[in-house]
């Protein structure tokens, strides 16, 4: 076999090539091209598949290719460059020069000791040499067309992989298991996929047959078979695929891996979708070993595969998302349940059935065609025949329902059971126990009701076609049978007790009515709907077999991890059921029977009568009731939170990672711990002296820490081991002192900075050490693994002038002085080095001219101030550096990590003694070999998507980081304009490092692999795209996926050969993996991800670093050592290690469609955890991570992962997960992913809830007389016809309480973790600092964001990519971008709310409802309390100045900050744009949102703003039905209240009519001679709107008789109302937007002409005025709220230092270190200065005209009355 591989390459080498092997730039004509003829016309007709059945034109659906053969000839322009071609012997050693091989090899660099592949040699008997795995490799190219960079990067891949096995292993026994990962063992994706797609069937292990007619047969046999003889045949054929794999040769196995890398390392986007990936090798495979292709002797072309197999999907994918207009993506506004995604396609091949589909040009079906034949007929494919979406992921609540219907089922069933019980008076159950059994019985009832709901909403989410709707209808019909049961006996109970109560049958019936219902409760929260009735899980029958393989495999847990996560849940639902009944359902009891059966007498509406308000006490209860269910959800959280805390502390102790482990403990015993943890040392133990070994590693730690200028020389000096002379002339090591003087209290400060980064790094390496670790191997044996990182425009290293400038004028700090303040012992640290360097220097330039003394010490200013004194680069560059590593910067993270490759360097020399000596003194030698070893352990590569597009400060950048660290590989994305006219741009992915050299033509490095991509790869969010492009450049085992704003340390990078042994993959079994199925090593689960700790190293900056950084830890520390115990712990990104094979044979490190999949690497947790996959939690490691420091980053990042939530609850893998998982699993899942969201929405929920149900209680507590009491339980004011309500003011304050501590408990485990691990002291400081900063204000607001991002994404969609910010936030924000990003999501509901509150204050004071005053003013100020300098005097009034030129511009011409603008778009998510795109330069201004659905937009902006304008209706009509203290019942309450809500509305009408004609005449006259025309109109307009609204009010209280609450009721009626209308406008006639706002300007100059309106020029006039009256109104409110917000953030601006006392507050600087005034000219000076003075004046006077529209009324009213005819009949 492999002779024949070398002869029938020999067959075609063509003419010898140049004569000097190794030069590239070799003349044109002896480049070797083996996939040619040799045939000298370049245009000569190549082989290609075409030959096989004549012709050569391809249909490809309806479009026709001329085929790659043509396109790809022309030698004149090679499509993969000018290139060296491999032979033969390309990887022979001594061409190893500039080989083919990848990374450059050790001799690239002169020298070295030896292969680039050590451990795969014949000396250690490799079953197969380099030489014939090449040849592999080569003949599969030629047989299959991959690409020759291609396969020369998956060559060196393979043999980097093998090489890394074979290091620990026998290279026989490596190239086993490597064949069983990725093909046939037992955990291998392409096994389990081969038998849930019933290809065993089709292949017919042993028969031969039709494979055809046996497909389609598979299904309905297996029907017919009993169910055991499924089993059975699946167990046979299982049992012959061992024996076929255990008989196959090594080099059949090295066959199938080569083949199917090379199929994958080609297939782009296919990548995503692995099970199509396993049916393209499987045809690939199927067809080498035909006749046909082995007797094929002439290579097809190269770049065949790409062309005919992989470009036809990657169009088919591109296709459903975009369509490509003039070579440029254009997005189709589709949304996901109309997208065939990745997720769709993939699954088409799970099931024979979906295969079968797979049909080809002339109709035929693949599935008939032999399987050696069907690779060769993939360009004939009509995929888009072929897919359909199997899963919908439509937007609506209806998931929530459906994945988390357990959930809804445990809350609302129980709290019917406890509620029912309780409210005996409802339904007459005091006085009949039947009764009261069977109403209490309805909670079955009601868990039925929701899991019909669910059934119900789960047929819209699957496809009818497919097979598992049988199963779904089966379930529905048993759900009514059950419903029947529970609630049927209620009516005959009911009947039976009305005619003769209490008698026995209905009391049995009851009864048992009562215990069905507890059962079917508890079966519906406990089982899995996926399981009942067809079990999707662990169903035998073979039907569901890919639906286990791919979707519940889940990862089995030990006995004692499954104990705990049982008792986990048991605990908090005890606790949770508990608590519940005493403090909330029996709290309510009282209330309930007071409040039921309660009358209101004596009141009366002209319309209604009596019947409305008589039962105002029965509305107000039943609100009570929806209060009390909410509370009912939250309290669950609440327990959650507690018992999660309690697991997960208790956790750390037994790690051993808790501050209480005695400190003198952690320090005297940590070099034995080095030693023992971080050293592999059996054989060292007898040679050398563990302290020898243990001080080298100790010193390197000391050192790198001082080289990053966070210790001193004195520190450094205290700290190393030393040698010392001993009293008999020996020269001995002493330890530093540090080890042995923990017991002195003051000791730290002698050795370390006090509280500095060199304290926190040392501390926690010294307590990791204390944990359980996997053994080390030695260096030379530990796996491949490799750092990747994806980079898009984030800062790689700080520019000079982003350094010692201010940003823009707003901000009162340069970057530099504000990263010395914050790291002033580093900075000092810094400035001495420079110093001694600035010294060297100038002794080596000669010496100053002035040696003066004094000259010197004012000489050293610069160095404090900037850092240098000589603007040479290499200084200036020093202070770059220092910053950048002090900054959020890909530098910091690309030189954190390359502190692997010194730690392998420094275990290897440390372990190796012996390669010491054998170099003796040649430190050069030496130095290279240590390099070849950490070149061939670690690899890092960091994406750079844009990198060929980079603008020339980005480039300098990047080759500084390649110059600086020549390891350092960069995969970039390079585009070359298409080939023919109207083609496509090529898209290629690159490499290169630090030793790729420069093309002497384009100055560019020319890259080590270049390899064509079917189009252009970014279709998605960017990320998951940007990984995929590179992942086929990563090498070995092991992948740790880094972002771009981390750090890592030398001493966690001494652990690396612990944390890769947490995959359990370093000591394998000698037995081969195909012995037999049982083997224990080869049969468990494999561990698909490692996830690490992460330290926020921006914790220290300001109380919003401190927040974020306090998230993160939580989650990533407390919460995610929990959640890997209990099996609930996904994958979150960074810095999470991946079993690369595992991952890369199941879709990848991320999912990557557009929207669905934003936080990508989610998915990949959920992927690999559904599919069998570990996924551990290791505490002993950290990486650095920055988090994002501002208040609109850190939201904007919320607003990311809210979004990204709502997407994933739209997704399969959630339902799958909901559906799926058992009960205690699935809690887990729940409260740690969504629960945490959803229970920030039922928080927000909570909180309107209740302060509607305290408008009711005010309207009752003002218009009647409630019962008071005396001490002694006496009636105060007689029994006359009073109201018995002090159980509901009881019932009132509890609920606050609760609400108060679930905000609250969010800092709980905060507090904890900051105990457990820093000690009380530290704890408690944190928190103070954060209550003293105001961070509950940031924690209600960041709630209501959240929630807001989730609901708003189910409704609309919506999700996108938002770049978050990473630099440090010292820049102030103006009011009107605040108000903007913010009025949407927060404020608007935060003032409707405090109007609310304001009319509860006047009508029913409880001391309580201070703290939700509280909570509801940071709703609406706190993006104001956290802006940096937002109450700067000056500042305050420029920026009033900016508000009123942001709600007047953009009228005339357009303006990319305008009120109209925003307006506009925030209306869009509704309206939608036309499609029509005209060019015009104001369209950018819009954004690109498509148009929700009309079912979504029905019920949030239709039904629910009804449902609430009419809830305050009821309200106000109440406390107007009582006659007035005249006597007089007052005139009709509704008709007064529509007429102040539609009076604005029509008042503006009319304005606006009278507007549209004077512009219409005048416009055309004035508009071209006075540009201010259309402003100016516009003006008059908006102050005439505003009088018009303001004018109403008055008038309304007018109407009040000036009576203060029921005017500010009528208020809140009148907001409900108007909103209610507008929205029903906007949704209902309001046509699409057009992306420029030419309209606008249209519709205020009157010149409708010239606009580019073609023929919506006559409609667009009457859209416009509709428009218009809802933005007249919208303006006047806008106006109103900023000047409400202005006037409540004015006051601070008057105290003196108010500014400075607020910046301490959230920078955390000592006023002393205070960020100074910004600086001015004279001129800028004194325009700032006139333009406080004008509007300070213009903003009293202002304040006074609120004010006296306000007090005015109060005062005059009592002095003047006059009488108004239409005030009586309104």
């Amino acid at each position: 076999m492999a002779s024949s591989g070398h002869r029938s390459h020999d067959d075609y080498t063509p003419s010898p090539p140049s004569s000097d092997p190794h030069d590239p730039f070799g003349s044109q004509q002896n480049h070797q091209r083996f996939y040619d003829d040799s045939s000298e016309d370049p245009y000569a007709h190549r082989d290609t598949y075409a030959s096989d059945n004549g012709g050569h034109d391809y249909q490809d659906g309806e479009r026709d290719y001329d085929y790659y053969p043509q396109i790809e000839s022309d030698s004149e322009n090679d499509p993969y460059g000018r290139r060296y071609e491999p032979s033969t012997e390309s990887f022979n050693v001594p061409r190893l020069g500039i080989s083919e091989s990848s990374t450059p090899t050790v001799l690239d660099f002169g020298g070295g000791t030896g292969d680039a592949y050590p451990s795969w040699s014949t000396e250690r008997h490799a079953p197969l040499s380099k030489e014939e795995i090449e040849d592999i490799f080569l003949d599969l190219t030629q047989k299959f067309g991959f690409q020759k960079d291609s396969m020369r990067n998956m060559f060196d891949f393979t043999m980097q992989l093998l090489d890394s096995r074979a290091s620990r292993m026998s290279p026989d026994q490596a190239l086993s298991t490597l064949h069983a990962d990725y093909i046939g063992g037992q955990n291998a994706n392409y096994r389990k996929w081969y038998f849930a797609a019933q290809l065993d069937l089709d292949d017919a292990v042993g028969q031969t047959q039709n494979p055809g007619l046996r497909r389609l047969g598979s299904t309905k046999s297996n029907r017919g078979l009993k169910k055991g003889a499924s089993v059975k045949s699946l167990h046979s054929a299982t049992e012959r695929w061992r024996q076929a794999m255990n008989n196959m040769s090594q080099y059949d196995r090295m066959r199938q891996i080569a083949l199917y890398l090379l199929c994958w390392g080609e297939a782009a986007q296919v990548r995503f979708v692995p099970e199509c990936l396993c049916f393209i090798f499987k045809c690939a495979d199927d067809y080498y070993r035909s006749p046909e292709c082995q007797s094929r002797v002439r290579p097809v072309d190269e770049g065949l595969y790409l062309q005919s197999v992989i470009k036809p999907l990657y169009r088919f994918i591109r296709d459903q998302g975009y369509e490509v207009v003039d070579g440029r993506f254009v997005r189709r506004e589709k949304d996901h349940a109309d997208i065939i995604g990745y997720d769709d396609v993939n699954q088409l091949f799970w099931y024979p059935e979906g295969i079968a589909r797979i049909v080809l040009n002339d109709n035929s079906r693949l599935v008939d065609l032999p399987p050696s034949q069907r690779f060769m007929k993939f360009n004939k494919i009509q995929w888009e025949r072929a897919f359909f979406k199997t899963y919908f992921e439509k937007r609506s609540f209806g998931h929530w329902l459906v994945n988390f219907n357990r959930i809804w089922v445990i809350h609302i069933s129980v709290y019917w059971f406890y509620t029912a019980y309780n409210s005996p008076k409802v339904y007459n159950g005091a006085r009949s126990s039947p009764t009261r059994w069977s109403a209490t019985a309805l909670g079955g009832a009601v868990a039925t009701a929701i899991m019909i709901a669910a059934t119900i909403a789960e047929f819209s989410y699957i496809p009818t076609t497919w097979n598992n709707t049988s199963h779904l209808t089966r379930r529905l019909l048993f759900l009514l049978v059950t419903f029947a049961l529970t609630a049927g006996p209620t009516i005959y109970i009911a009947i039976a007790e009305s005619q003769t109560p209490n008698q026995t049958v209905p009391l049995i019936l009851g009864i048992v009515q009562f215990f069905i219902s507890v059962v079917a409760t508890l079966i519906f929260a406990i089982m899995p709907s996926g399981r009942m009735f067809g079990d999707r899980v662990a169903g035998k029958s073979r039907k569901y077999l890919a639906s286990q393989t791919f979707t519940a495999s889940y990862p089995s847990m030990t006995t004692q991890q499954r104990i705990c996560s049982i008792l986990l849940w048991s605990l908090v639902f005890g606790c949770k059921f508990t608590e519940s009944y005493w403090f909330l359902t029996l709290s309510f009891r009282q209330s309930i029977e007071v409040m039921v059966g309660m009358k209101v007498e004596a009141c009366n509406d002209k319309y209604f009568g009596a019947a409305l308000c008589r039962n105002q006490v029965a509305f107000t209860l039943t609100i009570m009731y929806a209060m009390d269910l909410v509370l009912f959800f939250l309290d669950t959280f609440l327990w959650w939170i507690i018992w999660n805390v309690i697991f997960s502390i208790t956790r750390s102790f037994f790690l051993g990672l808790s501050i209480w482990t005695p400190w003198r403990e952690i320090y005297t015993r940590l070099p034995k711990r080095i030693y023992s943890k971080l050293l592999s040392t059996p054989e060292l133990e007898t040679k050398y002296k563990p302290k020898v070994l243990v001080s080298q590693i100790w010193n390197a730690i000391i050192i790198s820490m001082y080289r990053e200028h966070l210790l001193s020389i004195d520190h450094v000096q205290k700290l190393l081991y030393h040698q010392v002379d001993t009293a008999d002339g020996r020269r001995s090591l002493r330890a530093p002192p540090f080890f042995i003087s923990q017991s002195d209290p003051g000791f730290k400060g002698e050795f370390l900075p006090k509280d500095g980064e060199a304290e926190r790094r040392i501390s926690f390496f010294a307590q990791s050490l204390t944990t359980a670790m996997p053994r080390s191997v030695p260096v030379d044996a530990m796996p491949t693994f490799t750092v990747l990182t994806p980079h898009y425009s984030e800062k790689i290293l700080l520019s000079l002038r982003e350094i010692i400038r201010e940003e823009d004028q707003n901000t009162r700090v340069t970057l530099l002085e504000y990263l010395k303040q914050l790291h002033s012992v580093e900075w000092d640290n810094f400035v001495k080095d420079t110093m001694i360097l600035a010294e060297e220097s100038a002794m080596y330039n000669g010496p100053t001219p002035l040696g003066d003394e004094k000259v010197s010490k004012t000489d050293d200013l610069p160095f404090y101030c900037i850092g240098f004194k000589s603007s040479s680069p290499e200084f200036t560059l020093r202070t770059r550096i220092w910053s950048s590593l002090r900054a959020q910067t890909l530098y910091r993270t690309v030189s954190g990590m390359m502190n692997y490759g010194k730690a392998i360097k420094l275990l290897y020399r440390v372990e190796n003694p012996e390669v010491v000596q054998t170099f003796g003194g040649n430190t050069d030698k030496l130095e290279r070999e240590l390099e070849s070893m950490a070149r061939r352990k670690f690899k890092f590569i960091v994406s750079m998507q844009r990198y060929s597009k980079f603008n020339k400060e980005e480039h300098e950048n990047a080759e500084f980081l390649l110059r600086a660290y020549p390891e350092l590989q960069i995969a970039y994305l390079e585009e070359e304009p298409a080939r023919k006219e109207g083609g496509d741009p090529r898209l290629f992915s690159s490499l290169i490092d630090g030793h790729s050299e420069f093309d002497q033509h384009t100055g560019k490095r020319r890259p080590k692999f270049r390899i064509e991509l079917p189009g252009n790869p970014i279709l998605g969010d960017g990320k998951s795209d940007n990984q995929n492009h590179a992942i086929i450049f990563y090498r070995g085992e092991y992948l740790q996926l880094i972002d771009a704003n981390q750090d890592n340390y030398l001493e966690e990078c001494l652990k690396i050969r612990n944390v890769l042994g947490e995959f359990e993959e370093y000591y394998v079994s000698g037995e081969s993996p195909y012995a037999h199925w049982g083997n224990k090593e080869f049969k468990q689960s494999p561990v698909a991800i490692v996830g690490a700790r992460e330290y926020i190293f921006s914790e220290n900056i300001g109380i919003l670093g401190d927040l974020a950084a306090g998230k993160e830890q939580t989650f990533g520390t407390l919460t995610a050592r929990s959640l890997s115990w209990l099996g609930g712990k996904l994958h979150y990104g960074h810095p999470d290690f991946l079993n690369a094979i595992y991952m890369t044979t199941r879709g990848g490190v991320s999912k990557a469609q557009k929207g669905l999949h934003l936080n990508e690497d989610i998915y990949a947790g959920m992927n690999a955890f559904g599919r069998g996959g570990r996924i551990k939690h290791t505490e002993y490691y950290q990486c650095g991570k920055g988090r994002d420091l501002g208040f609109g980053t850190i939201l904007n990042f919320m607003t990311k992962i809210g979004t990204g939530m709502g997407e994933q609850m739209l997704s399969r893998e959630y339902y799958y997960l909901g559906t799926q998982l058992p009960i205690d699993r699935f809690l887990t899942f729940y409260y740690a992913h969504p629960g945490f969201q959803i229970n920030n929405i039922l928080i927000i929920l909570s909180v309107q809830v209740f302060v509607v149900t305290l408008v009711f209680m005010g309207t009752l507590n003002s218009s009647l007389v409630v019962c008071e009491y005396d001490n002694n339980g006496q009636l105060l004011n007689g029994a006359n016809g009073c109201y018995f309500l002090t159980p509901v003011f009881d019932w009132i304050t509890r609920c606050i309480i609760s609400i108060f501590l679930v905000f609250m408990i969010a800092f709980l485990p905060l507090f904890l973790q900051e105990l457990t691990e820093r000690g009380a002291g530290k704890a408690l400081l944190r928190l103070g600092k954060q209550f003293m900063s105001i961070s509950p204000a940031f924690e209600v607001f960041a709630t209501r964001i959240s929630s807001h991002s989730i609901t708003s994404n189910l409704i609309f969609g919506g999700a996108r990519y938002i770049a978050t910010g990473r630099g440090f936030a010292t820049t102030r924000i103006s009011f009107s971008i605040l108000f903007s990003r913010f009025a949407g999501p927060s404020i608007y509901l935060g003032m409707r709310t405090l109007i609310m509150l304001l009319y509860v204050t006047m009508t029913l004071w409880i001391t309580w409802i201070i703290y939700f005053w509280v909570s509801i003013l940071a709703l609406c100020v706190a993006p104001f309390l956290f802006n940096p300098h937002q109450f700067a005097f000056s500042d305050f009034f420029i920026d009033y100045r900016e508000f009123l030129r942001w709600m007047s511009r953009g009228n005339s011409r357009s303006h990319n900050s305008s009120w109209i603008g925003y307006c506009r778009l925030s209306r869009t998510m509704i309206t939608g744009y036309k499609k029509k795109r005209l060019g015009h330069p104001s369209e950018k201004l819009s954004g690109d949102v498509p148009r929700a659905t009309w079912r979504a937009v029905f019920f949030s902006e239709i039904i629910w703003p009804i449902v609430m304008a009419v809830i305050f209706t009821i309200a106000y009509m109440f406390v107007k039905s009582f006659p007035d203290p005249d006597g007089n019942q007052p005139p009709s309450p509704l008709l007064r209240i529509a007429v102040i809500s539609v009076g604005p509305i029509v008042w503006n009408a009319g304005v606006l009519v009278a507007q549209f004609l004077v512009s219409l005449f005048l416009g055309p006259m004035l508009d071209p001679t006075f540009p201010k025309f259309g402003s100016t109109m516009a003006f008059i307009a908006h102050a005439l709107g505003l009088l018009g609204m303001i004018a109403f009010f008055e008038f309304l209280w007018f109407l009040e008789l000036w009576d203060v609450s029921h005017a500010v009721l009528g208020l809140v009626v009148v907001i409900f109302i108007q909103r209610a209308i507008f929205k029903i406008l906007i949704s209902v006639l309001l046509t699409r937007e057009f992306k420029h706002d030419e309209t606008n300007k249209a519709w205020w100059t009157g010149r409708w002409y010239g606009r580019n309106l073609g023929a919506h020029v006559m409609s667009q006039p009457a859209r416009e005025f509709l428009v218009k009256i809802i933005e007249l109104s919208l303006w006047s409110s806008d106006f109103l709220i900023g000047h409400v917000l202005l006037f409540m953030l004015a006051p601070p601006i008057l105290i003196p230092y108010a500014d400075k006392l607020h910046s301490t507050l959230l920078f955390w600087l000592r006023p002393s270190n205070q960020i100074h005034a910004p600086l001015f000219s004279v001129k800028q000076k004194r325009q700032r200065r006139w333009i406080v003075i004008k509007y300070s004046i213009i903003f009293v006077l202002t304040a006074i005209v609120f004010a006296a529209l306000l007090a005015a009324p109060l005062i005059l009213h009592q002095v003047t009355h006059f009488d108004c005819g239409i005030c009586r009949m309104l």
